[in-house]
């Protein structure tokens, strides 16, 4: 079989991204890895929990016989630790993922990948790139319970024609049985589920240790500005939460605002916790911007299934989002993405202002 054009592959050392470059090998694609060392030099907070990936990456990429490029983003990641910490500060709860995906995968790893002649760069994410009639475009992967397009609307529309998405077409058990037979040294390896510069999965002490001028004393009110208490810092609360408040109140409350100048967090019942609309900004189009209202289905954080809405843009670049129905925890600072009727992503952008 004559040999495809190169793609880059990010490979971490796990099962998908392992199993991402054998497919594409056996796919007929000359495939070279790349590896980001995301562990932080210096005094380290968070330790190099990279070590173990690299060699594992190292490892499949042997058996494969294959090249694999091991590039240090450390100063890269401490962007992105950056925001993530400043977005406590404005009482905005981040998705570190999504700015990771946006500005080193379909950034730097483009970059890279220009830079060795890939024509292609491929990730181990569960989405699809279909070929339609306007060229490739990025959809929900099959397995709906895997589906990770929501994190990838960074790509941008430029990068969708040579983006390579393998494990759209498959269920992860399926992934698991590839492994498997192609004897991959990682194959029964464990996944993980925390963000990768916080293993332990404790990001207040993350916000604590980056930024300890948040770390102070304020009022804990209810809707009707009743003081019921206080809290150490508002960055440990998030809209919705409703566990590990401190605060008895005999009915469930929940978190429904979160007031930076004030340093006030607001609880409210179920039903104050609603939304019928927000706005997005810093609005990322995967196809031409609408000029008029739009059904969508509009997914406003990871495990959201997604809801009924119709979105406007607006004069400003920002995109206004009206629900069918009112949605729960509408967070500033997480990702809005838009789906139409069949799973194709239009675009994203990040909530700025529910309104209730």
């Amino acid at each position: 079989m004559a040999r495809k054009d190169t793609v880059l592959v990010a490979m971490s050392g796990g099962v998908d991204s392992s199993v991402t470059a054998a497919l594409l090998q056996r796919a007929g694609y000359e495939v070279r890895g790349v590896y980001m060392r995301l562990g932080v030099a210096g005094e380290d907070t968070f330790g190099d929990a990279s070590t173990d990936g690299a060699d594992d990456a190292r490892l499949v990429a042997d058996m494969l016989g294959i090249e694999l490029d091991v590039l240090d983003f450390r100063e890269q990641l401490k962007g992105i630790v950056d925001y993530f910490v400043d977005e406590y500060r404005h009482a905005r709860t981040p998705n570190p993922c999504v700015l990771c995906n946006r500005r080193l995968k379909f950034g730097a790893l483009i970059d890279h990948a220009d830079e060795v002649g890939a024509k292609f760069f491929a990730t181990g994410h569960y989405a699809r790139m279909a070929q339609t009639e306007q060229g490739a475009r990025l959809c929900r992967a099959w397995d709906y319970k895997k589906d990770q397009s929501y994190v990838l609307f960074g790509m941008g529309r430029e990068n969708q024609g040579r983006v390579l998405l393998p494990l759209g077409d498959y269920h992860k058990v399926q992934v698991r049985s590839f492994a498997q037979e192609l004897k991959l040294p990682i194959h029964d390896k464990s996944e993980s589920q925390e963000i990768c510069f916080i293993p332990d999965d404790d990001y207040a002490r993350v916000v604590a240790e980056h930024a300890p001028e948040l770390v102070k004393p304020g009022v804990v009110i209810n809707s009707a500005g009743e003081v019921l208490g206080e809290h150490n810092g508002i960055f440990r609360y998030t809209i919705g939460q409703r566990r590990g408040l401190g605060i008895a109140l005999g009915d469930p409350a929940y978190v429904i605002r979160l007031d930076a100048e004030t340093n006030t967090v607001v609880l409210g019942s179920r039903e104050e916790l609603l939304s019928g609309t927000f706005v997005t900004e810093n609005m990322i189009w995967l196809v031409d911007r609408p000029v008029g209202s739009l059904e969508v289905s509009a997914q406003i954080r990871y495990n959201h299934r997604g809801a009924p809405a119709k979105i406007t843009p607006l004069d400003d670049g920002r995109v206004r989002v009206d629900f069918a129905e009112p949605v729960s925890a509408v967070t500033p600072g997480q990702a809005a993405v838009f789906y139409d009727k069949d799973g194709f992503v239009l675009g994203g952008g990040w909530i700025a202002s529910p309104g209730r």
